[in-house]
């Protein structure tokens, strides 16, 4: 970290002491690196300089900030952004000292991901039970009925527009639309559109049936931003809003890193809805489209392969 970035941080958190203690990490987007504070003990400090940055960490604090409220899942506790003096920012976070992957905490990982999907709804039926009480609980967190988040999250980098919605799937269908226009301007890409129209022609037929009420979701659940403590799972890196449950699973089955008692675990609280196979497929392909856009064409066959799937899942 620079000395300038240093004094920044020191200045807005109001620290006296910020000093390495020379752990680092970080991922295709961003670095990272843990520090002691006076104030907060050890810290983590996320750091990009990318002109986006901001945005991208505004994001991740606020879906932090949602995900730890019902107190579920853990999930570092975040502090600041702060802007670099040379563009970008820095995210200041909670330390947790973690053991790599999901191990032993599988199952219960996938409890507690359920639990936390139906958190929204928990809350809906306790304000229905509230309705016409005199007194109500100014402090309780609110029912959330629409599609969306109260600030843009980026999966990566790519900023996603959570303009609130009232049905899920024009909220997803604009999601996968952004990534395919994005893949025709880039790359003069036909093929994913080609896809796409056909699939959108049958859109409406992948939640018949379903009764989708928003959850808040991580956003980009895949094996390498959960892992365990000595007491419990850990989730991090989240691109949250308020979604389809199901949606949260979809780029677990990318990369692998969850197992079958993660699963197991996971739909003995919400068991899979008729049509859960095909809408798999149609979720992984968001992820595909967004891996496309972030790394470049080596993502190409996965992302054609499972558009291909969707529209065999519905024209078959």
């Amino acid at each position: 970290m620079s000395k300038s970035l240093e004094s920044v941080i020191k200045e807005e958190l109001g620290l006296s002491v910020l000093k390495s203690v020379g752990i680092g990490g970080g991922g295709c987007i961003s670095e990272g690196s843990a520090y002691e504070t006076d104030k907060y003990g050890r810290v983590y400090i996320k750091v990009n300089s990318k002109s986006g940055a901001r945005t991208m960490f505004e994001g991740e604090y606020a879906s932090l900030e949602a995900l730890g409220k019902p107190d579920i899942v853990r999930v570092p506790k975040p502090y600041k952004v702060v802007d670099q003096p040379g563009g970008g920012a820095a995210l200041v976070m909670e330390y947790i000292q973690f053991s790599g992957g999901l191990s032993k905490y599988s199952a219960l990982l996938g409890q507690q991901l359920a639990r936390l999907h139906l958190h929204n709804s928990t809350l809906e039926k306790k304000a229905k039970k509230a309705e016409g009480h005199l007194h109500k609980d100014e402090t309780s967190e609110e029912y959330i009925s629409q599609f969306g988040f109260h600030v843009n999250t980026c999966c990566g980098y790519i900023e996603m527009d959570n303009t609130w919605k009232d049905d899920w799937p024009s909220f997803y269908a604009e999601k996968i639309e952004r990534h395919i226009s994005m893949i025709e301007k880039k790359d003069g890409d036909r093929k994913a559109r080609e896809l796409w129209n056909k699939i959108l022609v049958k859109f409406s037929s992948f939640f018949e049936g379903l009764n989708i009420k928003p959850a808040i979701i991580h956003g980009d659940l895949w094996g390498g931003n959960v892992s365990e403590t000595d007491d419990g799972p850990l989730i991090f890196d989240p691109a949250t809003f308020y979604g389809h449950s199901e949606y949260d699973l979809g780029i677990s089955y990318l990369f692998g890193g969850f197992n079958s008692k993660f699963y197991g675990a996971y739909h003995d609280v919400i068991p899979k809805a008729p049509g859960f196979q095909k809408r798999k497929e149609l979720y992984k392909a968001f992820h595909y489209l967004n891996h496309w856009n972030h790394f470049g064409g080596g993502y190409r066959g996965s992302s054609i392969s499972t558009l291909q799937a969707c529209v065999n899942s519905v024209y078959n």
